[in-house]
């Protein structure tokens, strides 16, 4: 496929002219080719159709006019607040793909719903939520596994919608509970640079050891009325799947989860508090990993000492490097370290400053991992926990978590080695054409078997958990984010968006590609991304922005077409104007991670 279609666009002229886009920068592109759309182009825009109408069901099925999901109101890990707004996970993406208004307004309906029903909703019997779970709009109080779950949906509104006063608003408020600017709040000991509990958010941090009730919520009726998420039959076994969940004080990596709330901050204000604060934060975690011999700690105590609140074990506290409990419903142990998802923390470190240093912990991590590995069964086998007798829980293969975020911000060869067989990869290196239409197609019947699901679902809202609709949640959008954007897709983690390139529409003056616009990543490379576009509308112009990154943080240097046709760049973006039924390949040339990151759109900067 790739190959035709190149040769069909190289076959045909494309006008390139330097012109100015008002309220946009960079060049204009004027493409005129007459082109049958693909059937990647064709594809993409029906997995936008396909999206709207699915998630505009669900909506209509789970929440209620006032955008309270419709449910029972619970405190805890095993359901609770951040489970509500997950149900619009990755509608955001959605939108600022370039969806319709209809789910930018449905999600944020949903968010302000959740936050005035989770504020009203009080537990009895757990005493961090008896005057409400949220307070100031935030989780009072709770582990960033959780936190980070609920946030997921608003720390990536500024995508779609930086403007809004509220989320201006929460953006700076938010980030402050981890800057003591809030005095109800103190999170954070800016003298050892930690966060001072697993259990932290707008009422402070949590300073005694947690109690299973403080995990599991309020006594609730299980048998013959929910299906809980753990496989808990009734309430004795939630607490009994919360026994071990006590060690809490001191700071643990999860916590680096919240550097989001002051990267979004940052981005939004370009404050330089913002910035200080996220940089020193990791800095500090990153000096951890190298006192502690390349792997980092997952306890730290209030006296900002590596084990300190985990009789002096690197490897202590609720999941940590040595957490494995015990399944109250089976009796067998189950590893429940979470300590990888705090590279999110140096993720947001890298986007804002580009420093190798950032990755280069976590290969010196993973190699001090690999190194222990050994034969089992035939097979290599590498560590996934420790604890007070070494290394244990093998698995087969190497040690590779966050192999491909590493390599997706270095794009070095080194880091690609770790990412063997990964199919998006193999397709950007021109050895399966096939892929675009493959995964396009997967994530139409992916939204075709959770509508089915979600029609066949029969709970009602007094037998309904906030977690229990997510497994219709509709909205998908992996594929999108790959051939659209060069973009990493990363769920669950409070993470913002990691792209190569990003579309506006400046007529619509919002985020995403027009009506009938499609965009198709073929190649990528650390310094260029060949980009093919299609109007798909035989009738209408139709006119976009292309921005470096999600965050304009990359910059172009030039784009050439047809022919080599080279037109500098020099910005960080450029506008395409597609004649009705054209299309045409741009080889792009780019430098990553040279510009300040914004969420402010292309027509409002400066």
């Amino acid at each position: 496929m790739r190959g035709s279609f190149r040769r069909a666009v190289w076959g045909l002229a494309i006008c390139l002219l330097v012109l100015p886009f008002r309220g946009a920068g960079g060049a204009t592109i004027r493409v005129a080719s007459p082109m049958t759309p693909p059937e990647w182009a064709l594809l993409e825009r029906e997995l936008f159709r396909a999206n709207t109408a699915a998630c505009e069901e669900f909506f209509a099925r789970y929440f209620d006019d006032r955008g309270y999901l419709e449910c029972v109101e619970r405190w805890g890990g095993d359901d609770g607040p951040d489970d509500a707004i997950e149900n619009c996970n990755d509608w955001p993406h959605l939108h600022a793909l370039g969806a319709p208004e209809k789910v930018l307004q449905m999600y944020k309906k949903a968010w302000e719903g959740h936050l005035r029903q989770f504020t009203e909703a009080r537990t009895k019997q757990v005493p961090l939520a008896v005057d409400g779970m949220y307070y100031k709009e935030f989780p009072v109080m709770f582990d960033w596994q959780h936190n980070a779950e609920g946030l997921s949906v608003f720390n990536l509104q500024g995508l779609s919608d930086p403007g809004d006063v509220k989320f201006g608003h929460r953006v700076r408020r938010y980030a402050g509970f981890y800057m003591n600017e809030d005095p109800g709040a103190p999170n954070y000991d800016s003298e050892h640079q930690i966060i001072r509990s697993l259990f932290n958010g707008s009422r402070g941090p949590l300073l005694r050891r947690a109690t299973p009730r403080d995990w599991a919520g309020d006594p609730i009726e299980v048998e013959s009325r929910f299906k809980l998420g753990h496989g808990e039959r009734s309430y004795d076994e939630m607490l009994a799947h919360f026994q071990e969940y006590t060690d809490i004080v001191g700071d643990h990596p999860l916590n680096l989860l919240a550097t989001t709330l002051a990267l979004n901050a940052y981005m939004l204000t370009h404050e330089e508090k913002y910035r200080l604060w996220l940089l020193e934060y990791v800095d500090a975690w990153a000096g951890r990993m190298e006192a502690n011999g390349g792997v980092i700690p997952s306890n730290i105590g209030l006296d900002g000492k590596i084990g300190g609140a985990s009789d002096g074990k690197w490897y202590g506290g609720t999941y940590g490097w040595a957490f494995t409990v015990r399944v109250p419903q089976t009796g067998l142990m189950d590893h429940r370290n979470r300590v990888h998802w705090s590279f999110i923390g140096f993720m947001n470190a890298y986007l804002l400053t580009g420093n190798d240093r950032y990755l280069d912990l976590w290969r010196k991590q993973a190699d001090v991992i690999n190194a222990q590995g050994k034969m089992l069964e035939g097979k290599l086998s590498t560590p996934r926990m420790y604890g007070v007798d070494g290394w244990y829980a093998f698995e087969p293969g190497p040690y590779q978590l966050n192999a491909l975020e590493i390599y997706y911000l270095s794009m070095k060869p080194g880091d690609r080695a770790a990412t063997a067989g990964d199919p998006w990869l193999k397709y950007l290196d021109g050895e399966d054409s096939g892929y675009p239409v493959r995964v396009l197609r997967g994530d139409l019947s992916r939204i075709r078997q959770r509508v089915e699901g979600m029609r066949r679902d029969s709970t009602s809202p007094d037998t309904r958990l906030a977690d229990d609709p997510m497994e219709y949640n509709p909205a998908s959008v992996t594929a999108l984010i790959q051939l659209m954007q060069g973009g990493l897709h990363i769920t669950r983690r409070a993470s913002v968006l990691h792209c190569r390139l990003r579309y506006f529409d400046p007529i619509a003056r919002r985020a995403g590609v027009p009506e009938d616009v499609a965009a198709l990543v073929e190649a990528m490379t650390g310094d260029s991304v060949t980009l093919s576009l299609v109007n798909t509308s035989q009738v209408a112009e139709r006119t976009l922005v292309v921005q470096a990154g999600a965050y304009a943080e990359h910059e172009f240097h030039s784009v050439s077409g047809p022919g080599d046709t080279e037109t500098p760049i020099k910005d960080s973006t450029f506008t395409v104007q597609l004649a009705p039924g054209s299309g045409t390949q741009l080889k792009i040339a780019m430098k990553r991670f040279k510009n300040r990151p914004t969420l402010i759109a292309p027509w409002d900067r400066p």
